[in-house]
């Protein structure tokens, strides 16, 4: 595979790697995306409203029982486990090839894998606080369901996770430091997004490259942009790549 060979060959040669990844890398520890034939927004039957409203800010603040039914049902999978894209990141990177991870996903399965420098644009599930007190709490706090909303034990205010939700901005340092590490990287690898979602798939544009690959089960606006296009399964790809490249002298 033409493509493969020349992805293996440009990480060899690269010691400052960006990831960009997206819902494509966790699907194969079983997380659902949102967008495809079977991902969270074509499950609509058992809620009234359409999932993206029922994760937005507004409807959090309306309705937060609501809300958590179905964020605790459809938004959290505690059993998930880091599949091979997750666990070949975090090797690149311990052999100094990878210098940060850039997720939009928010189950912490980098972290889980071992990836040290990884920065999350929409938050993560693992992190909670206090909306009142700002007291932090970890995910089985939240996922009590005894507690039809997720109560503080100090203030007794309402408890929320940290995830931007939709009307929410980014956070800024993140949104800063991912634009940062992009511009000053010799290679950008784009794993698992489909590159729809702004402001976050906008991060690419401040890529000043030339080797830029982009592994994703289907195309993206971008891939006229990319050096290497590999249309597969993220797990599967990277860790032949990581494979090829931390336990060979070449090809």
């Amino acid at each position: 595979m033409d493509s493969l060979k020349k992805a293996i060959n440009i990480v060899k040669e690269s010691f400052n790697i960006i990831a960009f990844t997206g819902a494509g890398v966790s699907t194969e520890s079983n997380i659902p995306d949102f967008r495809s034939a079977n991902g969270l927004y074509s499950n609509k039957k058992k809620y009234k409203y359409p999932p993206e409203h029922i994760i937005s800010h507004s409807f959090f603040m309306e309705h937060t029982e609501e809300f958590y039914d179905y964020y605790r049902n459809n938004m959290v999978y505690m059993d998930a486990k880091p599949n091979k894209c997750h666990i070949a990141l975090a090797e690149l990177e311990k052999a100094g090839k990878i210098k940060a991870v850039i997720t939009q996903n928010i189950d912490g399965l980098h972290q889980a894998a071992g990836s040290k420098n990884v920065l999350e644009l929409h938050g993560s599930v693992n992190r909670n606080y206090c909306m009142k007190c700002k007291k932090k709490f970890d995910l089985e706090y939240v996922m009590d369901m005894s507690k039809p909303i997720p109560i503080c034990d100090e203030c007794g205010g309402i408890v929320r996770p940290d995830v931007v939700l939709y009307e929410e901005q980014l956070d800024y340092d993140i949104l800063d430091k991912s634009v940062s590490y992009i511009r000053a990287s010799d290679v950008l690898m784009i794993l698992g997004t489909s590159l729809v979602v702004y402001p976050a798939a906008g991060l690419v544009d401040y890529y000043r490259g030339d080797k830029l690959i982009l592994i994703n089960k289907s195309s993206t606006p971008y891939d006229y942009r990319a050096q290497v296009i590999i249309n597969d399964k993220c797990g599967e790809i990277m860790s032949r790549i990581a494979d090829k490249v931390l336990n060979s002298s070449g090809e």
